[in-house]
């Protein structure tokens, strides 16, 4: 199987890993049995899928981790999947909650539903001041007409 790269850590891509393919309904654990580059995408072989039909099954799952696989990050790095729950706060005013991270290629930008409608928040220093994963919370300081952005 072909695969967007889209960790930091390429090397994960192991003999002998446990993966978690996953979609909106379940997730299956899956052992990696080869892997290599090519072309900007990682190509996965996995244990138990032997046909070109079995692995047409696969097709849009994203493949995840186990969270006690993770590698340690550098002091205020974070994953973007801890995002996801966490409460959004302007100053002491509750936005919402991050309901999805959606990757752009540049900026991530955080899907946060409110009650005046959905709010797409880039995930920056400039606008996301603190960033309290253990707590669940992200403060925030929108620029100004974000909310007007989002609104058209």
């Amino acid at each position: 199987m072909a695969a967007e790269i889209l960790t930091d850590f390429p090397e994960r891509f192991e003999p002998g890993q446990e993966l978690l393919l996953g979609d909106e309904t379940a997730r299956q654990q899956v052992v990696l049995e080869e892997s290599w580059l090519h072309k900007g995408l990682v190509i996965l072989k996995f244990r138990d899928v032997e046909t070109i039909s079995a692995a047409e099954t696969l097709i849009g799952r994203q493949i995840q981790i186990p969270r006690s696989s993770r590698r340690p990050l550098s002091p205020g790095a974070v994953y973007l999947s801890d995002l996801v729950g966490c409460a959004v706060r302007e100053g002491g005013r509750l936005l919402g909650k991050v309901e999805a991270v959606e990757e752009t290629g540049a900026v991530p930008l955080l899907k946060v539903p409110t009650a005046e409608g959905e709010l797409l928040i880039p995930f920056a220093e400039s606008i996301c001041s603190k960033v309290d994963i253990e707590g669940q919370e992200i403060q925030v300081q929108l620029p100004e007409g974000l909310k007007e952005l989002n609104r058209k």
